[in-house]
């Protein structure tokens, strides 16, 4: 552990970089090359309004955009709304129920058409059509939105008005949404073009209007991005031109090989946790290149309320009482790079903060450690000990750890418990999908957006539950007509206060009905190429493809 300490006293919170004032890098030293990046399998589906990993996410920011963004910048700057495709943020009525853009003149996507007010309409159209995984939790209050998603083939979304001649694009919502600016402002809400494909595109790239766009890609091996050559910067604080020509993913190796490929310099940067048993040699050796970064992230277990054992809330209270959330913390990489997490929302966001209810002296400001005498006894009460249980988990290094140590924990409560590792884009699907009878499973979150509706609706909602589907968010199968009342009247409401303390309700309750067991609260470790410059972390997008340069 001495080497941990030192692998951490070595490095900061961010770095300095270099600004791009107007969003240009033309005449820089620094433009042009090919990025490198690497991951153990690729994330699923090219069509940025249906796919909900961190991986892709990451990565369309550089090739889409919406009517609003998250402001290109690191820290708590990088939290707030800024226009991106519409010229100003929106003009929004007394009662809350209409919201006006503006859409810029002068875009165009990136097969050279130009982005058009009927654009805007169709995309909007398309959530609910395609299905997009977000369509109810996110825009389900737009007027027109419940007709589509109770019929997506007969969607007509009156909600959504375009006037073509004064580029007017006007929302009606069925009631007030204080959250409704990040919602436009998250990826599922980019703008496509009108005629894209009502389903999911799959392995096909769909136009857009970022710096960069998708030029091929095989899910077995690499995706290359390269420039878009009808992009121009129109708000420096949406997008920037981009300093690399190309952009070069490859899938396939696991995460010890990145590290390893990495510190090489055949890679510039790796997306997979690192293994603990590599953070000492990363602190020893590549200081310089090793950043770590706030993270609103965690890992959980999900647990399928529809699935024996689990159909019992005492069997999954006892697991919140059970889990050692320590041990979790140092088969992450240690308490510099991780820290216990006893409630659902991260700390840091407004209103996350409520007491834990389970371990030691619970309920107590803070985890105190597990109580398995207690937890024992529930599944003793419970009726469920000796039932057979499946872990679900990434087979990374750090996943399949937690994966063994959950496993053990398990059977000494009581259950016959086995591991099953999956590449992490499979796992998450497979669990989602409740065809496939998933009890329990090992995965990580981050926040969409600066909320606790992000965490608590998106793992929790009733409309986040989609059955026979791999977009379920809510792998665990819940909804709880109370729970979603109190979130309504959380995202509803415009004073911060008022939703902070409602927030706070629907974290107790939430944990209450232990559906998910929160695990541990992380901090994001980057580890790039020695060639790499500028690096350049925002809390929502994490690294910025378009911002680095390389060598």
């Amino acid at each position: 552990m001495r080497r941990l300490a030192a692998f951490i006293a070595c490095f900061g919170i961010g770095t300095a970089h270099a600004a791009i004032w107007d969003g240009q890098t033309l005449g820089s030293p620094h433009r042009g090359g090919t990025l490198h990046l690497t991951a153990d399998a690729a994330g699923g589906t090219l069509d940025p309004q249906i796919n909900y990993t961190s991986q892709y996410l990451q990565l369309f920011v550089n090739a889409y955009d919406g009517l609003l963004t998250f402001r290109q910048a690191e820290g708590k700057a990088g939290l707030d709304v800024v226009p991106d495709l519409a010229e100003a943020l929106p003009e929004v009525s007394p009662d809350g129920l209409s919201w006006r853009f503006i859409l810029r003149q002068g875009i165009r996507f990136s097969d050279g058409r130009p982005v058009r007010v009927a654009d805007v309409v169709a995309t909007m159209r398309r959530i609910y059509i395609a299905g997009s995984p977000t369509a109810a939790s996110f825009y389900g209050g737009i007027a027109g939105a419940k007709e589509c998603l109770d019929d997506p083939s007969r969607c007509t979304l009156p909600g959504v008005e375009g006037d073509e001649a004064t580029r007017r694009i006007t929302f009606h919502l069925t009631h007030p949404d204080g959250e409704f600016l990040q919602k436009l402002a998250f990826p599922h809400a980019v703008i496509l073009p009108a005629d894209a494909s009502p389903h999911d595109v799959g392995n096909v790239s769909v136009p857009g209007t970022g710096p960069y766009r998708i030029e091929s890609y095989d899910a077995n091996h690499r995706m290359v991005l390269e420039r878009n050559p009808y992009f121009h910067v129109w708000n420096p604080e949406a997008q920037t031109d981009g300093y690399v020509d190309r952009i070069e993913y490859d899938f396939g190796l696991s995460d010890e090989a990145q590290i390893t490929a990495v510190e090489q310099g055949r890679y510039d940067w790796m997306l997979d946790a690192k293994p603990q048993d590599r953070l000492g040699e990363l602190g020893s050796h590549y200081t310089a290149q090793v950043h770590i970064q706030p993270l609103f992230g965690l890992y959980y277990m999900a647990m399928n309320i529809h699935e024996p054992p689990f159909d019992s809330e005492l069997v999954r209270r006892a697991i919140n009482e059970a889990v050692d959330r320590h041990a979790m913390t140092i088969l992450y990489g240690g308490s510099a790079i991780a820290e216990p997490l006893c409630q659902i929302v991260p700390h840091g966001l407004p209103g996350a903060d409520i007491p834990c209810l389970y371990g030691q002296g619970a309920p107590a400001p803070t985890w105190q450690g597990p109580n398995f005498e207690r937890a024992r006894e529930w599944v003793r009460q419970s009726g469920r000990a000796g039932s057979n249980i499946t872990l679900i988990v990434p087979n990374q290094a750090i996943g399949v750890g937690m994966g063994v140590y959950l496993r053990n924990m398990l059977q000494v409560m009581g259950f016959h418990a086995s591991v099953r590792p999956m590449a992490p884009a499979n796992a998450e699907s497979y669990a989602r999908n409740s065809d496939n009878h998933v009890q329990i499973s090992l995965a990580y979150w981050f926040a969409d957006y600066p909320s606790p509706s992000t965490f608590l609706d998106d793992l929790l909602g009733c409309d986040n539950y989609h059955p026979h589907s791999d977009s379920s968010t809510n792998a665990s199968g819940y909804c709880d007509a109370a729970l979603q009342k109190i979130m309504r009247q959380a995202e509803a409401t415009l004073d911060p206060a008022q939703a902070a303390t409602l927030w706070q309700q629907a974290g107790i309750r939430a944990m209450q009905a232990s559906a998910i067991a929160p695990l541990i609260q992380m901090r994001y470790v980057d580890f790039v190429s020695k060639r790499l410059g500028n690096y350049f972390y925002t809390p929502l997008d994490h690294m910025l493809f378009s911002h680095v340069w390389v060598r």
